[in-house]
């Protein structure tokens, strides 16, 4: 049936069709001696088989012949017919560089239900509470969601945050979020779904994009990137550069003469090579190094987060399609604690180094017979240590040295099968990894040199076995339905083992003795397709996060990071998708009903709702391409209220926020452009501590202009 919607090759090529057609970066691949036999006839030599929905649509509209594969260069390993039975959302190209902000976490966020810790940007909150999670399951900072950038996991290796400053949207040529732990073969940790970034080729960029822009508070926005092609195929190299005075987080009637604005900035310089390798086989090879300082709500209180990462990868895609993938990353973190009573130091934690080291292979023989079998390993280690110092807010004198840290690895071997068999697709996998959790520590000497502890703890190791499976069925020509279940393991950071932390006057103790969380869970969705480029679909979950890692309230002043028993979640989800001529609308919208199972010490947590985790939230962007490289576009959010605490107190009301984008050619590829955060200035809470209140992004109007894009 050629309306069944049964895989993703082709869903690439439809998410860009302008990378597609050029035919400097694109190249033929030989015809496979196995032909699928389930193919239409106007659609042989269609590699795999299978269509995604946009591309399917197309191909309905008008017939084509096509003799080979069109094979993007710089990407992995295409998609497999597995994809579209779980709940995935794909953010093109187009919506990438086209948001208020510019920022990588406000192109994700047009996903419902994706998340940070707090509502604030990667411009004014501490980037230890920067991790990304889906389906509203709570987090503690860290990230209950895998995100991978052209399949290499960015988590930073002692805190488990998203770098989201070090990576422009503009550089993406799409990002693929699927909603649902089973992370199967892209690696450990998608407790909450995965996010997959894919890097943008020279087809894509061109040889020469740039933009500048300026806001009204005096912050400034430089980015560029330069293409060419070289033999066969092509290098990139990017830069970006940040900066403002910010706006001030504090609200005017909490302001003291030590307030500061949260002003930042950054820069990221990054670049890949891609060559072929003869007919088959690709090279592609990446760098990244980036730094990002800021200011946060009081003078003094500076942090800074920097980076530097490589990676290797070769893709083979002969009859046995292989992905091998290495590399290595160097963090660290450093962050000053002004007392909120006397607004001096308290706490410099002034060196926090760390490294992650990894690698993937992926098999894909050719079986036949409608499968497509896939199996490899994947390997990360996380190493990491924390040197900080304590003071007196009273005498400023240092009270402490503290150091902490250690060592997370896991190696994980998965295989994976799809089967078509007609109109129905079949797939399952199961993944097994072994970690561990070894040369934790945990030092602290007085300001004279005694020892105040001095603890080192027990090594662990483990395995933990999990699996997805799923089916998809068309019912028509237009209704395909779909239900997956799944399971999936996330270990504890470095972090949470070993690092206390202190926001004044709540001190929150690490536990060396926190064990993984573990997901399980099932959903049942239904994909309508009405008319051509017309997309709606609905998806039932149901997600329970046993051993969910939380903050957890001892004493009025005193937490401790423990394993609840679970947290259970059950909603919906919803996306459309309309496209007519210029036009273009996206929505997505969820519902979540999610609340703590606690016994013991959190039975007083039983039954509340996982803090900064709304009930609702939604988003919609229309879109108008009134000429070429023209295009208007307005953006409607809207966030749920949550809570701050774990113990339902402290509400960060709910918000709702638009934003604008405008791109208007002046001549050749110079374009003029208008952004506008927040258009109605809504007051957006992002922490309220016992009535001490953060305030996220007000009205900022950005102008300036673009070469290219």
């Amino acid at each position: 049936m050629k309306r069944l919607l049964l895989a993703s090759t082709a869903a690439i090529f439809a998410a860009f069709p302008a990378a597609a057609q050029d035919e400097g970066q694109d190249r033929e691949t030989p015809e496979r001696d196995d032909p699928c036999p389930s193919m239409p006839e106007e659609y042989a030599g269609i590699d795999d088989c299978h269509l995604g929905s946009t591309a399917r649509d197309q191909l309905d509209a008008q017939p084509v012949t096509v003799v080979d594969q069109i094979v993007v260069l710089g990407e992995g390993l295409p998609e497999t017919p597995a994809a579209p039975a779980y709940s995935t959302i794909v953010i093109d190209r187009d919506a990438l560089p086209s948001t208020g902000s510019g920022r990588l976490e406000d192109a994700l966020s047009s996903v419902a239900g994706f998340q940070q810790f707090r509502r604030s940007d990667s411009r004014a909150a501490n980037p230890s509470a920067q991790g990304a999670t889906l389906r509203a399951l709570g987090g503690n900072a860290t990230s209950r969601a895998l995100v991978l950038l052209d399949g290499v996991p960015i988590s930073d290796p002692f805190f488990g945050y998203i770098p989201f400053s070090s990576i422009g949207p503009e550089q993406l040529s799409a990002i693929r979020v699927t909603r649902g732990g089973g992370s199967g073969p892209f690696g450990a940790g998608a407790l909450a779904g995965t996010i997959r970034m894919q890097s943008a080729g020279a087809d894509t960029l061109g040889l020469f994009n740039a933009s500048a822009l300026v806001n009204h508070r005096g912050g400034t926005e430089l980015s560029a990137s330069l293409a060419p092609q070289i033999g066969d195929g092509f290098a990139v190299i990017h830069g970006r550069w940040d900066r403002g005075d910010g706006f001030f987080t504090t609200p005017e009637n909490q302001r003291v003469p030590a307030s500061s604005r949260a002003n930042y900035e950054s820069w990221s310089l990054g670049g890949r090579i891609v060559q072929p390798l003869g007919d088959d086989l690709e090279i592609q090879a990446r760098v990244l190094a980036f730094d990002d300082n800021r200011t946060l709500r009081f003078d003094g209180a500076d942090n800074s987060s920097e980076g530097q990462d490589i990676a290797l990868r070769l893709v083979s895609r002969g009859d046995w399609e292989i992905d091998v993938l290495g590399y290595a990353q160097w963090r660290n973190f450093t962050n000053v604690v002004i007392s909120s009573t006397r607004f001096v130091r308290v706490l410099d934690q002034k060196d926090t180094p760390a490294t992650g080291l990894g690698g993937k292979i992926e098999v894909r023989p050719p079986v036949g017979g409608g499968h497509t079998l896939r199996f490899g390993a994947d390997y990360r280690r996380s190493e990491g240590e924390l040197f900080e110092d304590s003071y007196s807010a009273f005498t400023g004198a240092l009270r402490e040295n503290r150091f902490a840290g250690g060592v997370n690895t896991d190696l994980g071997l998965f295989v994976e099968d799809d089967w078509v068999v007609g109109d129905l697709l079949l797939t399952g996998g199961l993944r097994a990894d072994r970690y561990t959790i070894g040369d934790g520590f945990y030092r602290a000497l007085a300001a004279d040199g005694t020892v105040l502890r001095d603890d080192e703890f027990a090594d662990r190791a483990d395995w933990e076995v999990t699996w997805r499976a799923g089916a998809l069925y068309a019912l028509s020509e237009a209704v395909e339905v779909r239900g997956a279940v799944y399971s999936g393991f996330r270990l504890p950071t470095l972090n949470e083992l070993y690092r206390p932390f202190v926001v004044f006057p709540v001190v929150t103790q690490a536990n060396e003795s926190l064990e993984p969380e573990r997901l399980e869970g099932w959903e049942l969705g239904v994909d309508v397709f009405p008319a051509p480029e017309v997309f709606l679909s609905l998806t039932y979950f149901d997600n329970q996060v046993e051993g969910a890692i939380a903050n957890v309230t001892l004493e009025p002043t005193l937490r401790q990071r423990r394993n609840l028993d679970a947290i259970d979640a059950q909603g919906l989800e919803f996306a459309a998708s309309v496209r007519r001529g210029p036009f273009s609308l996206n929505g997505t919208l969820a519902y979540t009903d999610a609340e703590v199972v606690g016994t013991g010490s959190a039975a007083i947590l039983d039954g509340n709702r996982p803090p900064q985790t709304p009930e609702f939230s939604a988003s919609v962007t229309a879109a108008y391409a009134f000429m070429t490289d023209g295009r208007i576009s307005a953006t409607l959010r809207h966030v749920g209220s949550q809570f701050e605490g774990d113990q339902e107190n402290d509400l960060l009301h709910a918000a709702t926020t638009i934003d604008l984008f405008a791109q208007v050619p002046i001549v050749d590829q110079l374009s003029f452009t208008l952004r506008a955060e927040n258009l109605l200035n809504e007051e957006i809470v992002t922490r309220n501590q016992g009535g001490s209140i953060d305030l996220g992004v007000p009205r900022t109007v950005w102008i300036g202009l673009r070469w290219g894009f």
